[in-house]
């Protein structure tokens, strides 16, 4: 016990000291959320409604809040697959590597982030329309603190790193891998 122990307190030492961003991107609204600088807590931070402009009021709120990277979810299928909201997200994450660069942007499994924003919402008694508002958010939310706490547990960050200029990957992972979704690295 004492051993593992010994080995979440090195890997806390490892977490890197600063502001996160993270973004839910849904076809009508996106949800942002942030970190402390700690890297301790993840919090909803605002919802911007899906479009024009959207892009640039996220890379406002980077500069804002002079983040160190923002993760952006990546919706995977339960079965692994990748569908057409998966490559929406990819190319928002590529077109905002470009806007916030040299700020790093991560791609991370955001598997029933949404799900467990909503359930926790409704238990806190927000009901359907004032929940719908915020869940984006919320799910933000819970995306960035579990990428915290894996980045806390591992000692790496979570995700696939997008190339600035083209979207490239820039990291030496294939995979996405999102909070508690293990892989190599």
């Amino acid at each position: 016990m004492a051993e593992r122990r010994q080995t979440v307190r090195r890997a806390d030492r490892a977490l890197r000291r600063g502001v996160r961003l993270a973004v839910d991107v849904g076809s009508v609204r996106i949800g942002v959320a942030k970190s402390d600088p700690d890297g301790a807590l993840a919090s909803p931070l605002t919802t911007v409604r899906r479009g024009a402009g959207d892009l640039a009021a996220i890379a406002r709120l980077n500069a804002e809040h002079g983040a160190i990277e923002v993760i952006v979810g990546l919706p995977v299928h339960l079965s692994g697959r990748h569908g057409s909201s998966a490559a929406d997200a990819r190319t928002f994450a590529t077109q905002l590597a470009q806007l916030v660069a040299p700020t790093p942007v991560r791609l991370a499994d955001e598997r029933l982030t949404t799900v467990l924003a909503d359930a926790a919402l409704r238990r806190a008694g927000r009901a359907g329309r004032k929940r719908r508002a915020v869940v984006d958010q919320a799910a933000a939310a819970v995306l960035l603190q579990g990428a915290l706490d894996q980045e806390r547990l591992t000692g790496s960050p979570v995700g696939e790193v997008l190339g600035p200029a083209d979207g490239d990957v820039a990291g030496d992972s294939p995979a996405v891998r999102g909070p508690g979704q293990g892989g190599a690295r």
